[in-house]
């Protein structure tokens, strides 16, 4: 069995989030802060804290990028969202223009880097990317496609295509194309359609829909539910190929891409 280490880093903790290799994790401690700690000698140090908000309220997401020295975090009620990066020794936010009236509920960054995708109670998704002439993170939204909550976004290894979850039991796969910040790709490809254009809807049998994963060769897409049940889908498009597999636990939250 492995080894279980305890740490008592707060008395409570609304989100967390670990750096790719694992050496930091970047948590909040039900305030207006982002607290960074790093593993030093064996022992887990506090190296920065990140506030941007004078007011007593909490984040909702904490959000590593895949390089370490990027973090996203959303503070909800106020609905103020920052990318943080690590300049030297200091974390410096960027603001994000997320034009939401409700809480995000999850965040994943894009394989290249150059955009995330943040889904809300708003029943809308938001792609967002840089501008640098004006220093801000941007958004576009995919409008009038989720009929409840989004639960999960999944990007597809192909930087374009969107998988997300929703509390109204579908899961939906979507065009993120962005004309001037994605790179254009072979004609007919998918992953060139419109801005927003839905590829395909599956239902998961009236259950709400939660985590889900691509496969490192974009090939297969697994997501679950609350109905303990796991779906592979294969050949995403007008004509999936889709299996099931039933559970007797209880309600099933994630996938982890290690097992596709």
């Amino acid at each position: 069995m492995a080894a279980v280490s305890v740490h008592q880093f707060a008395q409570s903790i609304t989100c967390h989030a670990w750096s790719p290799d694992h050496s930091m994790i970047a948590f909040c401690p039900n305030n207006n802060e982002v607290n960074i700690y790093k593993l030093l000698d064996g022992k887990w140090e506090k190296i920065h804290v990140l506030h941007k908000c004078s007011c007593l309220q909490f984040y909702s997401i904490v959000n590593f990028l895949l390089h370490p020295n990027f973090i996203i975090s959303d503070l909800i009620k106020l609905y103020s969202r920052y990318v943080w990066s690590q300049e030297a020794t200091e974390w410096v936010p960027t603001l994000v223009i997320l034009r939401l009236n409700r809480a995000a509920l999850c965040v994943q960054w894009s394989p290249k880097e150059n955009k995330f995708a943040v889904g809300s109670g708003a029943k809308t998704v938001c792609i967002c990317y840089y501008e640098q002439e004006n220093n801000w993170w941007v958004s576009k939204l995919i409008r009038k496609r989720h009929d409840s909550s989004v639960t999960s976004v999944a990007w597809h290894p192909n930087n374009t295509l969107l998988a997300t979850t929703s509390t109204d039991g579908k899961c939906r796969v979507f065009s993120t194309f962005i004309k001037g910040v994605d790179a254009k790709v072979s004609a007919g490809s998918s992953s060139e359609s419109k801005f927003g254009e839905q590829i395909v809807q599956l239902d998961l049998s009236f259950s709400w829909a939660f985590g889900m994963k691509w496969s490192p060769s974009g090939n297969t897409l697994a997501y679950v539910g609350h109905n303990s049940m796991i779906y592979f889908v294969d050949d995403v498009g007008p004509s999936p190929s889709a299996q099931s597999v039933a559970f007797r636990n209880l309600p099933l939250r994630d996938v982890d891409e290690r097992g596709l």
